[in-house]
């Protein structure tokens, strides 16, 4: 029965992973695509960053679905040995029905030293992989997502403001505005209804969005009617990655400037022209996987300052 229920629970962790790997692919897609249309025409420099940047993070999203599952396969088999094993045992254990009480009891001992052995591997294997995480935060301290957090941490500090979180699921431009909106004491809106009134903004102003929009098949042509139609689709129905554009929509349409602090350059502002309270968001290139995310930002209190 135990070697059942674990031959099921392994097939169910290979499912989960094989389908988050799958919607991991989607996600990654969709920022592809998003940062495809967010090269301005012509600009050959800012399209080999992009195409470099897309190939690290196609790479990096293979390499880590690779280790994963090469890590599910040597579960298995360790699973696999345990189990026959067992089955061994169990086969031993039936030709000595007839021996004395002193034999099956060591019998007994036998079972719960291979119990113990296997807690005892479990134990081993929970410290190495604890070990390889400290060893890879140590490193991660110089890294490019480090270095890049601490200067947006300090870039926001000397604004009196500090960091919130928004999750890293396509919808975080469209959450991070909603928070600024809600901290503001603003009406706020579902992401639904952000993506929708997004959307029908840059179809009501094409002219002026599909210049600075690439053709994903060839960047040296104007994006289609067709093409730029589906984008705005995209826009509404999909977690496709919102940017510089849909950061335009966004100040006209909320009617408010909205600033963008990120780690290298001075900070971006959309809407210079409305007189309204900014929304301050913050733009990270390194802190996920997937490539570009963003944040939202609170006051700093006496206690974050303590």
């Amino acid at each position: 029965m135990d070697s059942g229920d674990g031959d099921h629970n392994i097939v169910q962790d290979e499912e989960e992973v094989l389908k988050r790997h799958r919607q991991e692919k989607k996600d990654l897609q969709s920022k592809v695509q998003s940062m495809k249309k967010g090269v301005p025409k012509g600009d050959k420099k800012k399209k080999k960053e992009i195409t470099e940047e897309i190939a690290k993070l196609e790479s990096d999203l293979e390499v880590r679905h690779q280790q994963e599952l090469n890590e599910l396969n040597n579960i298995s088999e360790n699973c696999n040995i345990i189990d026959n094993n067992s089955g061994a045992d169990e086969s031993s254990e039936e030709s000595l029905d007839t021996r004395e009480i002193e034999t099956s009891v060591s019998v007994n001992n036998s079972r719960i030293s291979r119990a113990q052995k296997r807690r005892n591997k479990k134990e081993s294997e929970a410290k190495e992989r604890e070990k390889r995480i400290a060893e890879q935060s140590e490193k991660n301290k110089d890294g490019p997502r480090n270095i890049e957090t601490n200067s947006i941490k300090q870039a926001l500090k000397t604004m009196n403001l500090k960091l919130y979180n928004i999750p890293a699921d396509g919808n975080c431009l469209y959450l991070a505005v909603n928070h600024q909106l809600q901290i503001t004491s603003r009406p706020t809106h579902s992401v639904n209804e952000l993506r929708k009134v997004t959307s029908e903004f840059l179809r009501k102003n094409k002219d002026e969005f599909l210049p600075f929009m690439c053709n994903e098949l060839d960047e040296s042509e104007i994006v289609s009617e067709e093409q730029f139609e589906n984008y705005c689709k995209d826009v509404a129905t999909t977690k496709l990655w919102g940017g510089q554009l849909e950061l335009r929509a966004l100040s006209n349409i909320l009617k408010c400037p909205i600033k963008i602090i990120q780690a290298t350059g001075p900070p971006t502002l959309q809407g210079e022209s409305y007189k309204s309270p900014e929304l301050i968001l913050t733009y990270h290139r390194h802190l996920y996987r997937l490539g570009e995310h963003y944040n939202s930002t609170l006051p700093l209190t006496g206690e974050d300052d303590a």
